[in-house]
């Protein structure tokens, strides 16, 4: 389950890089992945946990203690993406903090 959670994470391979991801930990009994991020919005665990008889996931940020259930794996990026990096001034943040020069 953890290497297919990746998968699905992967396919946006971009938005996932931009929330800092990274030390992918396999749950126990492998029903889900942990790993750490560093967005604008949520820095620190993160837990993605696969409810089989729903065939659905729950997300988990950890030092908050917020809990999103019944995620479908076609919402999965971009339910990580609203908790732990957009905000409202999104745009304007990473302009800021990214000064691109031609």
């Amino acid at each position: 389950m953890a290497e297919y959670i990746l998968q699905i994470l992967r396919s946006q391979l971009m938005v996932m890089l931009s929330w800092g991801f990274n030390s992918p930990t396999r749950l126990p009994e492998d029903h889900g992945l942990a790993f750490k991020v560093q967005g604008y919005k949520y820095k620190g665990w993160v837990e993605v946990i696969y409810d089989e008889g729903l065939d659905t996931f729950t997300v988990v940020l950890k030092k908050t203690g917020k809990v999103v259930e019944d995620v479908y794996f076609d919402e999965l990026v971009n339910v990580f993406d609203s908790l732990v990096e957009r905000t409202d001034d999104y745009e304007e943040r990473v302009k800021n903090e990214y000064v691109f020069t031609a």
